[in-house]
């Protein structure tokens, strides 16, 4: 399976968001932190990052007769490249964009079904800005994300830190 088709699926998507911050755990954890897909599903998802590289398990344990593993993800496998992204066609970028809104929305609604869940204490945003740019000016925007992304992408998960996510979407309007 290419790196396109393994991440055009919206629960694969969400369990690598799930595994950020050098998070090192089991598919039951994975299953409870996301709670709003079946665990059949979890599990079998797992399966298919595992068998890809993308997930490595980083011990095993036995409980009651079954092995459980612990999983961490391999960034460096966690992405799609640019040159696969050049050369799909227009059905093929509206079928990945397709699957990270999906998943955007599935994790969204997760996030305000839960008890307390407080969009503005956690500082939820959903803003979209039409922007006029030139070329220059988009590289400068796209490096300055970068450059305030780039610091952060790899924290480790900590008790006081809480997990976001962020999804920067940009295209062009008009011709």
């Amino acid at each position: 399976m290419d790196a396109l088709e393994l991440f055009a699926h919206p629960v694969r998507l969400r369990i690598v968001h799930a595994m950020a911050g050098q998070r090192v755990v089991t598919t039951a954890q994975l299953a409870e932190l996301i709670s709003d897909v079946s665990k059949a599903t979890v599990y079998r998802q797992v399966s298919v990052l595992a068998d890809a590289g993308v997930l490595e398990i980083d011990g095993e344990e036995r409980i009651r007769g079954a092995v459980e593993r612990r999983y961490r993800l391999r960034r460096d496998r966690a992405f799609v490249d640019t040159s696969a992204m050049a050369g799909l066609s227009p059905d093929d970028q509206r079928r990945v964009f397709t699957a990270a809104i999906a998943t955007l929305l599935a994790e969204f609604s997760a996030y305000v079904g839960r008890d307390g869940a407080d969009p503005v204490a956690d500082a939820v945003g959903y803003r979209q800005h039409a922007l006029w740019l030139t070329p220059e000016e988009l590289d400068e925007l796209i490096a300055g994300l970068r450059a305030a992304i780039l610091p952060v992408i790899r924290n480790a998960a900590t008790p006081d830190r809480r997990r976001y996510l962020l999804s920067p979407i940009h295209f062009p309007l008009e011709t």
